[in-house]
């Protein structure tokens, strides 16, 4: 039996999903309300952010695989739509995983 990709399930019924960093090989679990950012804070990345409200766009990431769930008021509604970049600060899952160039 295989096993499912996670970067195309649904988020999990309680709001976790799991960011896979694909330049350091770890994956970390972000909870309900929790931010991509303090998930990376947490297991101590130094990443890049200011506002924290996703205005600014300090915090862009490029998203490798996974659908992005876009709270931003940074990007435009087409690369939203593209969804192969995120602001971490506000921004979640719409996948039980997403893969991020990080």
């Amino acid at each position: 039996m295989s096993t499912p990709d996670l970067t195309q399930t649904p988020i999990n019924a309680d709001g976790s999903f799991e960011v896979h960093l694909q330049k350091s090989g770890q994956t970390l679990q972000v909870g309900k309300t929790q931010s991509i950012l303090n998930a990376l804070q947490d297991a101590g990345h130094e990443v890049p952010f200011s506002c924290s409200q996703g205005v600014c766009g300090t915090c862009l990431t490029q998203v490798i695989a996974g659908t992005p769930d876009h709270w931003d008021m940074f990007l435009t509604p087409e690369e939203q739509e593209a969804n192969t970049q995120m602001l971490i600060c506000c921004s979640r899952s719409q996948t039980a995983r997403l893969v991020l160039d990080l």
